[in-house]
């Protein structure tokens, strides 16, 4: 177990499932409920907020003269552009606003930045991620391969894994493996199941790829600039910033020394999965507003109907509640880089995290 003591660490919860007498979920949200109450004028407030800011960032990228002052403004664009996904995120749990009907267009609307189908990401992140957190063979967001399922890759797929596990590729791995292979016209594959609202939302967000593009292009036109750079600072750079700040936020999400994955649903479901496959992560700075609250992550998961305006609330009444039970984890990159460094692939049998020969990096769990 990690210790006061290890570099980068904070302090180390015990596993929800170590306490006998673990309270029902039911009876867990039904603390929640007087937290859990959404406020339409509050979201609206929140989106014309941070649609301002990406008209800001955007612009500013466009029509700025000074390139330095160009790229900071994609990279400032890029993390708008993760703001409004948050808010998507909650619209899409139904959390956002009391009305579902609203939700479901306000969330199509902040989707469009970060290129999201609405549709799917319901499908994968509500059903799939919320129903099956950390099981191994449902949950696919940054699920761990074996030693024996890493050594049966090819040489390529191996390099692969090694850069998404580096700590410096969360922008790849979402890129790649969530955006392009599961929320961008999927395959069968991916997604066997086959709806017209998925393709409705793909067209959707195709169509704003192409209008996005297309301005810019006309902008360069209009400005003198030079169309490819305005491409990248106005698309590229945003987008990939986007992509690697998702793919921080979910790894860090359920990846720690101390959270296990599961490849037996029995043990799982026995495990209190709703509390204990989930991170707490606390920031000193803004950073955690910054954020809309998306890091504190234990109530969400006890209680997707709480909005993001109450997680802090939420997660307060929790850990009071549940003392030793979460995991709570202060961030400083000394912690995410001796995460990274730790947590490459999982003994399963043994519940531990290990390195790429197999090495264990952490110490076994019995839950």
């Amino acid at each position: 177990m990690m210790t006061l003591s290890s570099p980068g660490i904070g302090l180390a919860a015990a596993p929800a499932a170590a306490a006998p007498t673990f309270p029902h979920r039911k009876l867990i949200r039904a603390w929640l409920v007087p937290i859990a109450t959404r406020n339409t004028a509050y979201a609206l407030w929140l989106t014309a907020i941070d649609l301002a800011l990406y008209a800001l960032t955007m612009g500013t990228a466009i029509f700025a003269s000074n390139a330095l002052v160009q790229v900071l403004a994609a990279l400032a664009c890029g993390f708008v552009i993760g703001r409004l996904f948050v808010l998507g995120h909650d619209a899409c749990h139904q959390s956002f606003t009391p009305h579902r009907r609203l939700n479901r267009w306000l969330g199509r609307l902040v989707f469009l930045p970060s290129l999201t189908p609405y549709s799917l990401w319901e499908i994968g992140h509500n059903v799939v991620h919320h129903g099956y957190t950390n099981l191994k063979g449902f949950d696919f967001v940054w699920e761990p391969l074996s030693l024996e399922e890493y050594q049966a890759l090819p040489a390529g797929r191996q390099l692969l894994e090694r850069i998404y596990r580096s700590g410096w590729a969360p922008w790849l791995y979402y890129l790649v493996e969530v955006w392009w292979t599961r929320m961008f016209f999927p395959s069968r594959r991916a997604m066997p199941t086959r709806r017209n609202v998925f393709l409705w939302d793909c067209a959707l967000v195709s169509v704003a790829a192409v209008v996005w593009i297309g301005a810019l292009v006309a902008a360069a036109a209009a400005t003198g600039q030079s169309v490819w750079w305005l491409l990248t600072v106005g698309f590229v750079v945003p987008f990939v910033f986007w992509n690697g700040m998702i793919g921080f936020v979910v790894y860090a999400h359920h990846t720690h020394t101390d959270i296990a994955w599961y490849d037996e649903k029995s043990a799982w479901s026995a495990a209190h999965p709703f509390v204990s496959t989930t991170v707490h992560l606390t920031f000193r700075s803004f950073m955690g507003a910054a954020l809309h609250h998306i890091m504190v992550h234990t109530a969400h998961h006890v209680d997707m109907s709480v909005p993001l305006y109450r997680l802090k609330a939420a997660q307060a009444l929790l850990e009071e509640r549940l003392p030793g039970c979460i995991v709570v984890q202060p961030f400083s990159w000394a912690w995410y880089a001796d995460t990274a460094r730790r947590c490459k692939l999982y003994d399963f049998k043994l519940r531990r995290w290990t390195d790429f020969a197999g090495r264990p990096t952490s110490e076994p769990r019995t839950v």
